[in-house]
């Protein structure tokens, strides 16, 4: 089973997205199931995981309606308020009786307060999420948010966390540096995952291709282990920097010289154990 672990949609008239203006040019308009259904058919993926794109229930319901329709959607990433812990158990309670509601991500890269993942009330949030069995995507993005890993693993141990596009590593300067640092250390705690997605944007937009990815997944199956591992193409966000094809066809070529377990973890079976995916859900 080859599954996307990170995908969005989001409809400009239905759902309110403050963040998403003009300035990000292309993708400033609603994405749906009918544009994706062709590109992941095409690529031969199975399931995909949609992923919250707004810190709204509004969002997490209309991605909650696209996976009843849709048999390719293996699992869905909502939101709740994770600071206002009361509430954010009562919405899990009713969230969590959905099969395809899997697991929780806030925008933290949108908060002001870049220590706003590490506030008391959050952690308390988290260890609910935590006690319904439900995983946490950090989109976090380095230097703010990364460092903050190992603390959150530390303090909620049983936690599945997974980091959203590897945090966002300077690929673009052809660094590594502090980013290798904090992923390295990230990477110690067994319950926490990364996510191979998302790093064409954090590329040169214009001329990447798998030689600049190469170097950082690299990295992270020293660090991780392909089975902590996981694809996700980061449509339609990818089309800033190429297109789904573009990704899909780069990143498979930044592994090919991985052996046929770490390629089949990498592609599906990390993200399948991660969010419990199953190939006839």
């Amino acid at each position: 089973m080859i599954i996307d672990a990170h995908q969005h949609f989001w409809n400009l008239e239905k759902v309110a997205y403050p963040w998403l203006d003009p300035s990000y040019g292309s993708i400033c308009r609603s994405f749906d199931a009918d544009e994706l259904e062709p590109l992941i058919r095409k690529a031969g993926i199975n399931k995909t995981v949609i992923v919250q794109a707004m810190n709204s229930y509004e969002d997490t319901e209309y991605m909650l309606k696209v996976a009843a329709e849709r048999e390719w959607v293996g699992a869905v990433i909502g939101w709740v308020p994770l600071n206002i812990p009361e509430v954010a158990d009562k919405k899990l309670q009713a969230y969590a009786a959905n099969s395809y509601f899997k697991g929780v991500r806030h925008l933290i890269h949108e908060e002001k307060d870049p220590d706003w993942v590490i506030r008391d009330s959050v952690i308390e949030g988290l260890k609910i999420l935590s006690s319904f069995g439900l995983t946490f995507d950090i989109v976090g993005v380095f230097p703010n948010h990364l460092k903050h890993v190992p603390y959150l693993a530390e303090q909620i141990p049983d936690l599945r966390m997974v980091i959203d596009h590897f945090a966002k590593p300077p690929i673009k300067e052809k660094q590594m540096g502090a980013w290798a640092e904090q992923f390295a250390a990230a990477a110690q705690y067994p319950n926490v995952y990364a996510k191979v997605s998302g790093l064409n944007t954090a590329a040169d937009w214009h001329t990447w291709n798998s030689d600049d990815l190469r170097p950082y997944i690299d990295y992270a199956l020293t660090h991780f282990g392909a089975d902590r591992l996981m694809f996700g193409s980061d449509w339609p966000v990818a089309n800033l920097a190429g297109d789904f094809e573009k990704v899909w066809e780069q990143t498979n070529q930044a592994i090919s010289d991985y052996s046929e377990h770490e390629r089949a973890a990498i592609l599906g079976g990390s993200a399948s154990k991660f969010y419990g995916i199953q190939a006839e859900s």
